[in-house]
């Protein structure tokens, strides 16, 4: 059985922390903060953007269930580098 061939792990021009602006996509023109960079993946996740909601069975652990919203990844071309200076 083949296997999987892995991505390789590029340099991207944004990591955790930094200030971003999105460029593309519905959340456009919106500015977060990076909570956390896949490089594998190319995704980052903005602080606060591209939310979506998430349904959650009930269990042991969280008994009512519900319905929640949570940050989604999007592709690190969709953002850019916010100088905090500027913002």
């Amino acid at each position: 059985m083949a296997t999987k061939a892995k991505a390789p792990v590029v340099q991207l021009h944004v990591k955790s922390g930094d200030l971003v602006k999105v460029i593309a996509g519905d959340e456009r023109g919106k500015t977060g903060t990076i909570k956390s960079v896949n490089r594998s993946t190319q995704r980052v996740i903005v602080e606060g953007l591209n939310l979506v909601t998430k349904h959650n069975k009930p269990s042991a652990k969280n008994p009512q269930g519900g319905i929640t919203k949570i940050e989604s990844p999007m592709h690190v071309s969709n953002v850019k580098k916010v100088d905090s200076a500027n913002a």
